[in-house]
């Protein structure tokens, strides 16, 4: 048996003889590389934690000490040596392994943590929690130095610093996140591993120790006891190499293979491929046009744009609300700024799209990757509330291309726009082929058209696919069912509730939470100008959906040909 085989739990850990502890790693960086590689997650952050995770098991006593992961996807390591190294198999396919912690999955994890420059926050509200409740159980949040680029990172340790609560911040500090750390954080942490001694921690107020090499267990163990026995709050400051033990992943300038495929997946060209061709294509067309980033330049596609305009694309490191308030401010000075970011992470920067750019009526364009159904990464990244939250926001115009030479013509639409933002949705997959529409009504595509149709399928960006195939079914049915493309979602465009007022039912499928989503808008349309239409919405439930792959998801919620004929079916039968 192996020493990983022999450990079904922390208690294992700590009863491991010191000597045992690198062949323990090396062990763990072997299973890492097997089951990720075939699994696909992130692989190169917790090759990088991994005698990092061994010492916090050997010192905290987890789960009555409480661990906090930031963000969650250096935390396999935490999963495997807290049991559930059989279950990697799974890892994130539908009914699997959580690729982030759960609560739901085990006692060990606390938060389901995927969004960056949170765990601070969490671990400050704990501590006073449990000093009120009088536990001495004992905190400890984990967070990188990419994190440490969000400016919520610095409130919470704004307010520890305040406090004399014994909460341990372990700083992994590799100089990344997915590329290299941002801005005047990376220069102060590289000045205290070149031996610099006082440190901008101190001068808040916490206590500090380190630099300590996170690849030495005994030593990180030592700085973690140290820290435990100051019973204040104090950073251990960890420095750690992503993708470490793993040559190709040490040879990845990128990132580090900061995350892979699985095994035998699919390739071929993705909506992020063809947005960033075209986004360098419009940045070659006009020099006003320039990009931003929070953290994840390669990722959202702009690395063909910052090839060729350097000066031109600006990574602002994980902190969304700047990206939108500094856009806002670019716009001021008379560029047009392009903020690429996953649908899930704008919601972070709700309030300043609201009113640092929609309130001034700036000509700021949101590319949001990621939106929708994203599939294996679960419920923090599905991209599931964009569509729902940005209609409310005067003046935002928001497109959902359906292929990719939508997504292209949308795209320099949005760019061409000079009194307000605009924003551009798609999701994670394939681009598919184009889909050619029989004409255009106001700012719709008919994709379908039939003279005696009884019912009209509002077919919302990449659902079109889906949609034209339920008409193709229906028809056989002997029933006739025409489907638009309304390509602008918000506002809502008069000829789609023209379109819409000539059929007897009318249904838009939308891979977004219903609440909000464009089909109650419609509905609430439709009723004012005193249409007889019955409207509804396709959509997915207003709930935390599970990992799983995307095609997974939305079979499971109708949102596939089949489900779709059904419920245009059975809608017709309850009103016949």
């Amino acid at each position: 048996m192996t020493l990983l085989e022999a450990i079904a739990g922390p208690r294992d850990v700590r009863a491991l003889p010191p000597s045992a502890l690198p062949a323990l790693a090396a062990e763990i960086r072997r299973f890492l590389v097997e089951r990720v590689s075939r699994a696909g997650g992130h692989l190169g952050p917790n090759l990088g934690t991994v005698e990092l995770t061994i010492a916090l098991h050997r010192v905290f006593d987890s789960p009555h000490d409480v661990l906090l992961w930031d963000t969650g996807h250096q935390a396999y390591v935490h999963k495997v040596l807290t049991g559930r190294a059989a279950e990697f198999e799974t890892l994130r396919r539908a009914g699997g392994l959580s690729g982030y912690p759960s609560a739901a999955e085990s006692p060990h994890d606390v938060i389901e943590n995927s969004h960056a420059s949170t765990a601070l926050s969490y671990a400050d509200g704990v501590a006073k929690g449990l000093r009120l409740r009088g536990s001495d159980r004992r905190v400890v949040a984990v967070v990188g130095d990419g994190a440490l680029t969000g400016g919520m990172a610095w409130e919470a340790l704004n307010n520890l610093a305040g406090t004399a609560h014994p909460v341990v911040v372990v700083l992994n500090d590799n100089g990344r996140s997915y590329a290299p750390t941002a801005g005047g954080l990376a220069a102060h942490l590289a000045a205290l591993r070149g031996g610099r001694r006082r440190t901008l921690f101190e001068d808040l107020g916490l206590a500090y120790l380190g630099p300590v090499d996170g690849h030495d267990p005994l030593a990180v163990e030592d700085a973690l006891r140290e820290a435990s026995a100051l019973g204040r709050p104090v950073v251990v400051h960890c420095v750690t190499r992503k993708g470490e033990g793993h040559p190709p992943a040490e040879r990845d300038d990128a990132d580090r293979l900061h995350s892979v495929s699985a095994a035998g997946s699919a390739g071929g060209r993705t909506w992020t491929d063809v947005f960033g061709a075209e986004i360098a294509e419009i940045g070659a067309d006009r020099s006003d046009v320039v990009c931003l980033t929070a953290a994840m330049r390669g990722p959202t596609g702009l690395d063909p744009f910052a090839a060729r305009f350097p000066d031109r694309v600006f990574d602002v490191g994980i902190a969304e609300q700047h990206a939108v308030t500094s856009a806002a401010g670019l716009a001021l000075a008379g560029l047009h700024p392009v903020v690429a970011v996953y649908a899930t992470f704008l919601s972070r920067a709700f309030d300043q799209v609201l009113l640092d750019v929609a309130l001034h009526r700036l000509p700021v364009t949101f590319v949001l990757d990621r939106a929708g159904v994203t599939g294996p990464d679960g419920p923090s990244h599905h991209g599931m509330w964009d569509a729902s939250v940005l209609p409310v926001v005067p003046g935002l115009r928001l497109a959902a291309p359906r292929d990719p030479a939508q997504l292209r013509e949308l795209l320099r639409e949005a760019v061409a726009v000079a009194d307000g933002p605009t924003a551009v949705r798609y999701p994670k997959s394939s681009a598919g082929p184009d889909i050619p529409a029989l004409r255009r009504v106001g700012r719709c595509d008919v994709l379908r058209d039939e003279p005696d149709a009884v019912g009209l399928l509002v077919a919302v960006g990449p659902m079109a696919q889906a949609c034209l195939e339920a008409a193709e079914e229906l028809a056989g049915h002997g029933v006739p069912v025409s489907v638009v493309d309304p390509r602008w979602i918000a506002p809502l465009d008069p000829a789609l509730v023209k379109i819409a007022a000539s059929h007897r039912l009318v249904l838009a499928v939308e891979d977004t939470t219903s609440t909000g989503a464009l089909g109650g808008r419609l509905a609430q349309a439709l009723a004012v100008v005193g249409a007889p239409t019955r409207a509804g919405t396709f959509a997915l439930p207003p709930s935390f959906l599970p990992h799983g792959t995307r095609a997974e998801i939305l079979r499971a919620h109708g949102l596939d040909a089949a489900g779709i004929t059904t419920t245009v079916l059975k809608r017709l039968k309850e009103h016949s």
